[in-house]
């Protein structure tokens, strides 16, 4: 097995960035290349802020760079789609947030481009790879739960402010792209203990004010094959926080207090009939868990279960979502490398 550090390079100087990859690869010895944004000296400041060695003019003159052999997309939802594409043109392996596309169409697009060119590609569910929910699958694998019954996922957060690009119908913004994406995630890795994957069944939302199609919140209702049903549940203009997940079974339930950000509140509380407990699961972050196995997906060829195909499962699921609940899908972001677009 290969260990040589990765050659990485950064699309934009996003927020998200620096606990997503910068952290990570500090930990983990993976190489921070370089960084390019719309603006060069956010750029500059970005790469001496966060050890990135150096700075490209454009995101199509990184994606050149020889040196760099995966990308990682943090870019406004709309830019995930044509620049995790044309990083694939050039050969990169692909980390990007989620989703991977603004609709099901583009993620398709997506997903055929990495078979053909054969790079590596993960989604950053980073949440999956973390000690709290292997946990809870764990435990409906075991039996200690029972039968599947019941799932409920809430993401919940205050409102970010209006000029945020995650308000942006352009950029594909809205609760369910931002938000919701975790919580029908949830609910299709449990697709092993629901005799399938869940199908949405019917759904709500509402948008938010002054922005026509842009869903402020969205619930929707899910089944799953073998008879358990769930709720997915987003809202990006909230009074409180809430990233929870409660898994209910036959026998008992689980728990996870923060299913999103795991390593901020690693507690996993389990009710059976042989009582109730708290399990308590690292804080070490899910992003770092994350990039250990992309890593190993580039060196080794480790399978990943975010990859390119679970990526066009999750974006039908959100473009049904959508139309359960009155909206459209989101519009795909026309955007034409190596013209640069504007970062997150």
């Amino acid at each position: 097995m290969s260990t040589e550090p990765l050659r990485i390079g950064v699309l934009g100087a996003a927020r998200i960035a620096g606990r997503a990859i910068v952290d990570p690869a500090r930990i983990t010895g993976h190489r921070l290349v370089a960084v390019a944004a719309r603006d060069r000296g956010r750029a500059e400041e970005y790469a001496a802020a966060h050890g990135v060695e150096r700075v490209h003019d454009s995101y199509a003159d990184l994606l050149a760079d020889p040196e760099i052999e995966a990308v990682y997309n943090p870019l406004a939802n709309g830019l995930h789609g044509p620049w995790n594409l044309a990083a694939i043109a050039a050969g990169k392996h692909v980390l990007t947030e989620k989703p991977s596309a603004s609709n099901l169409e583009e993620a398709i697009e997506v997903r055929d481009a990495v078979a053909k060119a054969g790079v590596a590609f993960m989604e950053a569910f980073h949440n999956l790879y973390h000690p709290v929910v292997r946990r809870l699958h764990e435990l409906l694998e075991s039996g200690e739960l029972g039968e599947l019954r019941q799932v409920e996922a809430t993401v919940n957060i205050p409102a970010p402010p209006d000029s945020d690009p995650r308000w942006s119908l352009e950029l594909a913004g809205g609760a369910m792209m931002d938000l919701g994406c975790y919580a029908l995630h949830a609910h299709r890795a449990l697709a092993p203990w629901g005799g399938g994957a869940p199908r949405v069944a019917g759904a709500r939302g509402g948008e938010h004010a002054g922005m026509p199609g842009v869903d402020e919140w969205l619930e929707a209702d899910l089944v799953f094959p073998g008879g358990a049903t769930g709720t997915a549940r987003c809202n990006m203009a909230s009074d409180t926080e809430d990233l929870s997940l409660r898994v209910v079974g036959s026998r008992g339930e689980a728990t996870a207090v923060n299913f999103v950000l795991p390593h901020l509140d690693d507690r996993l509380l389990v009710r059976t009939p042989d009582g109730e407990r708290v399990e308590e699961l690292g804080r070490r972050t899910s992003y770092t868990y994350q990039l250990e196995a992309f890593a190993d997906l580039v060196r080794n060829g480790t399978r990943v279960p975010t990859d390119a195909d679970d990526a066009v499962e999750s974006m039908r699921l959100i473009d049904d979502a959508y139309r359960a609940a009155g909206f459209a899908p989101r519009p795909r972001t026309v955007v034409t490398p190596p013209a640069a677009g504007p970062s997150a």
